[in-house]
C-alpha cells in the first residue's frame, strides 16, 4: 500500500517480488534497525562504539563496539558493586575518543571513564572516593558478544545471541571465539580479575577515603588467531583533523560549527588500508558504511578537497587498484567499472585488496574521473594525477561500452543477478525511482544525474587528456560530452511539466516524478542556459524545498513520505549539490536561500548533519526529525557544509591554467567570512570578506586572481 501524502509512515517496504532478506550481502529491502537518538557514537576507521551516555554499551537500539564489520561486544557495562553507574555528563572531545563522568548506584563514588577507538576500544577508568571511609569496592566489567556480522546487525538478525566466554590463561581477560575459530573478542583489564559466569571481570578494589583508583580495559578483535592491535592512546594522533582551529569564522548562521565537525568527522571517517598506510581513503559512515564505498567515498572527496586534498588522492588511489579487469555476473564487475562497496571478511589481514568486492553502481565510474580531475584543478602534482590516468581512461571506456547497455549513449543499469541492487544510482532503495503516479520504474533504467555525470565525466577526461599533451583523445572526448548533452535535453526535458524526467525506463519512457535529482543537474552544468531558470525554480518550490534542505520526492508524487528513505526524506550531500549547481548557474538568491535551510538544519542538529533527516519542514516541527536508521557520523554528510562553503566563497581554482576565480556571496543580515586553511596547490590560503570587501593571500607564486564580490 503507497503512504498517503504528508502522513509519516514508519512501515517497512519490500520490493513485490523481491525478497527483503536474500543470502547476498548488498541487498536489504527493509528499513534498518534504529540507532537510538540519545547514544553516543565513537568512531576511528574501520572501528566504532555505539553506547548510552553513561558509557555503557546496552541492548538497547543498535549498540555494540565494532571493528572490521564485526560486532565484538553487543552488551558492555561497568558495574560497581552490581549496579551500573548513573551517567552525569559525557564530552565526545574527538570523533574517536569521549569521556564520561557518573556516580555510583549509592552515590558515594564518582566514577569516570575514558574511551578511545582505535581497530578496538580502550576505557581508562577512575574511581574517586566521597564517602570519607576506607571501602572495598567490587567493579565488574560485564560483557555479552554474538560476534555478529554487521549486516546481521543491521537486518535486526542477532537478537539474543551470545557466545560463551572462557578465561585468558594470564587471569585478567577473557575470550570468546565463534564457531569455525576465525573470529574472536578479547577484554582485558590491566589488573587480576576473576572471571564469573555470564561474561563478567570482577575486581576486587581497595579504596581509601576520598581515595582514587584507576585501572584500563580493552576490547580486542582478533582474526585466524592473530590479535588486531589497538591504536597507542599516549602516541601521536594520525587521525587528528588537518587543522587543529576552526579554519571559519563568521557570522552566517551555522557555518563555523558545521565546518568544524565536518573536518574532525572526515578526520576520523578515514580508514588506512595496511598494506599502503599512506594513502588514506574515507569510509561511507557509521554504523553499517564503515569501509570504501566507491560512490560516498568520492563525493566526500570532492566535496572535501578544499580541505584535505590527500583524502581525495588516497582514496582515487584504493579505487583504481580495485577498479574491475574482468566479467563477474554475481560481483557485478566489469572491465573499468569502479567498485560500489568493500566489506571486511574473517581474515586476520584488512588490505582493501583482500576484501570482498560488489560493483553494482552506474554512477561511481563516471565521478571517479570527475574526481581525478578535481584534484589536478585544486593543484594535485602532475605525477600523482598521471598515475592515475590509466584508471581514468578504463573508466571512459566503461561508459561508452558496458556502461551503456542499448548502445543509445546513455549510461542504464539492470542488475545481473537476484541479489544484487535493483537500483543503481545514489538512490538505491528499491522504490526510489517511480513515476508520478506511483509506479515503479523497469529497469534498464538511465537516471538523469547519471547522465549529467557522464557528461562532467567526458569534459574531465578531455582536460585531462590536454594536459596529458594528447589533444586527439581531447578533441574526441569533448565531441562526446557536447552529443550527450543534446541528447540528453531532447530525450529527458518534458515541456508540459517543465523540468528534466528523473529517468528513462526500460522501454525509454519519461519517468516524470519531480525529485532532487534536478540539482546534479546543473552541478555537472548539462543543463543548457535556457532550461536552468525553470530547473532552479523546481529545485525551489514548496514541494521539493522543505525549509531545511531539499526532499528527494516531491510531495505531489504519489509514493511521497517524509519518513521514506528516498521517498521524501532531506539528504544534506543532495541538498549541499544543489546549491552549488544553483551558484554554477548563476542563480544566487536561490542559492542562499538552500543554503541558509541547510545550514539552519546543522545548527539545529548540534552542527553535525545526519545521513538524512525527514522532508517535514519548520512548520511541522522546530527541529528537523531525524530518521531512525540514519547514519552519524557519514561521509558525505559531514562534507556537505565544505560544498556549501565553497559555494557561498564562489571559489574556482584552476592550478593548471595558473589561476583561481572568487566570487562570494553572504546571507542576507551576514557581513563578514573569514576562511583560514584552505589548500591550493598545497599551499593553505587566507580569504577575508568583509561586506563587499575581498582579500585573498597566500596564493601559489604566479597565480592570477579574478575577484568579484556581491553581498
Amino acid at each position: 500500500m503507497s503512504p498517503r501524502v504528508g502522513c509519516v509512515s514508519l512501515e517497512r517496504h519490500v520490493e513485490p517480488g523481491v525478497t527483503s532478506v536474500t543470502s547476498g550481502h548488498w541487498t536489504f529491502g527493509d528499513e534498518s534497525e534504529a540507532v537510538g537518538p540519545a547514544t553516543i557514537t565513537v568512531v576511528n576507521g574501520t572501528s566504532f562504539v555505539i553506547c548510552e551516555r553513561n558509557g555503557d554499551v546496552t541492548t538497547r537500539g543498535v549498540q555494540g563496539v565494532f571493528v572490521a564489520d564485526t560486532r565484538l561486544c553487543s552488551s558492555l557495562a561497568l558495574l560497581v558493586d552490581g549496579q551500573p553507574c548513573e551517567g552525569l555528563a559525557v564530552a565526545v572531545d574527538h570523533p574517536y575518543s569521549a569521556r564520561f563522568v557518573g556516580r555510583s548506584a549509592d552515590r558515594t563514588l564518582i566514577v569516570s571513564r575514558s574511551m578511545r577507538v582505535d581497530c578496538g576500544a580502550s576505557v581508562g577508568v577512575e574511581l574517586l572516593d566521597r564517602s570519607g571511609t576506607d571501602r572495598v569496592v567490587a567493579v565488574e566489567v560485564l560483557a555479552v558478544s554474538d560476534l555478529a556480522d554487521v549486516f546481521e546487525v543491521k537486518e535486526g538478525r542477532t537478537r539474543g545471541s551470545m557466545l560463551p566466554w572462557t578465561p585468558e590463561a594470564a587471569g585478567c581477560g577473557m575470550r570468546v571465539d565463534d564457531a569455525d575459530g576465525r573470529r574472536a573478542a578479547v577484554v582485558r583489564v590491566d589488573a587480576p580479575a576473576e572471571l564469573l559466569e555470564g561474561g563478567r571481570l570482577k575486581l576486587a578494589v581497595p579504596l581509601p577515603a576520598r581515595g582514587r583508583w584507576t585501572c584500563c580495559f580493552e576490547i580486542i578483535a582478533a582474526r585466524d588467531g592473530v590479535e588486531l592491535p589497538l591504536g597507542d592512546a599516549t602516541g601521536p594522533d594520525r587521525y587528528a583533523p588537518p587543522f587543529a582551529a576552526s579554519i571559519v569564522r563568521s557570522d552566517i548562521a551555522g557555518l563555523s560549527r558545521a565546518v568544524d565537525h565536518a573536518i574532525a568527522d572526515l578526520a576520523a571517517l578515514r580508514i588506512v588500508d595496511p598494506a599502503h598506510p599512506d594513502e588514506p581513503a574515507v569510509a561511507a559512515g557509521a554504523p553499517w558504511f564503515m569501509t570504501l564505498f566507491g560512490r560516498d567515498s568520492i563525493l566526500a572527496s570532492l566535496m572535501n578537497v578544499a580541505t584535505d586534498p590527500g583524502l581525495g588522492l588516497g582514496t582515487a588511489r584504493a579505487l583504481a587498484r580495485l577498479q574491475g579487469r574482468t566479467y563477474d555476473p554475481i560481483t557485478e564487475e566489469q572491465p573499468g567499472r569502479i567498485l560500489h562497496e568493500l566489506r571486511f571478511g574473517t581474515s586476520a589481514c584488512l588490505a582493501l585488496d583482500d576484501a570482498e568486492r560488489y560493483y553494482g553502481s552506474v554512477d561511481a565510474t563516471p565521478l571517479y574521473v570527475v574526481l581525478v580531475h578535481e584534484l589536478l584543478r585544486w593543484g594535485a602534482r602532475w605525477p600523482d594525477v598521471a598515475s592515475l590516468l590509466p584508471a581514468v581512461d578504463a573508466a571512459l571506456d566503461w561508459l561508452a561500452g558496458p556502461g551503456d547497455l542499448d548502445g543509445d549513449g546513455f549510461i542504464e543499469y539492470q542488475r545481473t543477478n537476484e541479489h544484487g541492487l535493483v537500483n543503481q544510482g545514489w538512490k538505491d532503495s528499491w522504490d526510489a525511482i517511480s513515476f508520478a503516479d506511483g509506479r515503479l520504474a523497469t529497469t534498464p533504467i538511465a537516471l538523469c544525474e547519471a547522465q549529467a555525470y557522464a557528461f562532467a565525466a567526458w569534459r574531465a577526461g578531455a582536460v585531462l587528456a590536454t594536459a596529458a599533451g594528447d589533444v586527439e583523445t581531447a578533441a574526441a572526448r569533448t565531441r562526446r560530452a557536447e552529443g550527450l548533452a543534446t541528447a540528453f535535453d531532447d530525450a529527458f526535458w518534458m515541456p508540459e511539466a517543465g523540468y528534466y524526467a528523473l529517468a528513462l525506463d526500460g522501454h525509454k519512457r519519461q519517468v516524470d516524478a519531480l525529485a532532487s535529482n534536478l540539482g546534479h543537474l546543473l552541478w555537472c552544468g548539462i543543463v543548457p542556459r535556457h532550461r536552468a531558470r525553470a530547473t532552479a525554480d523546481a529545485l525551489l518550490s514548496p514541494e521539493l524545498a522543505s525549509g531545511w534542505g531539499l526532499r528527494t520526492l516531491a510531495t505531489t508524487a504519489a509514493r511521497y513520505d517524509p519518513l521514506g528513505y528516498h521517498t521524501g526524506s532531506v539528504w544534506p550531500h543532495d541538498t549541499a549539490i544543489a546549491i552549488a549547481g544553483l551558484r554554477r548557474a548563476g542563480y544566487t538568491g536561490h542559492a542562499i536561500r538552500l543554503a541558509t535551510a541547510l545550514l539552519r538544519a546543522a545548527d539545529a542538529s548540534g552542527g553535525r548533519l545526519p545521513e538524512l533527516f525527514a522532508g517535514l519542514g519548520p512548520d511541522d516541527l522546530s527541529v528537523p526529525v531525524p530518521y531512525p536508521a540514519s547514519c552519524s557520523p557519514q561521509a558525505w554528510a559531514s562534507a556537505a557544509p565544505l560544498l556549501v562553503l565553497r559555494a557561498l566563497l564562489g571559489l574556482e581554482p584552476d592550478a593548471l591554467a595558473g589561476s583561481v576565480r572568487l566570487d562570494p556571496i553572504l546571507p542576507r543580515g551576514a557581513t563578514h567570512l573569514e576562511v583560514d586553511g584552505l589548500v591550493i596547490a598545497g599551499r593553505p590560503i587566507r580569504i577575508e570578506v568583509d561586506r563587499d570587501d575581498v582579500a585573498l593571500s597566500n596564493l601559489p607564486r604566479g597565480m592570477a586572481v579574478s575577484v568579484g564580490a556581491s553581498g
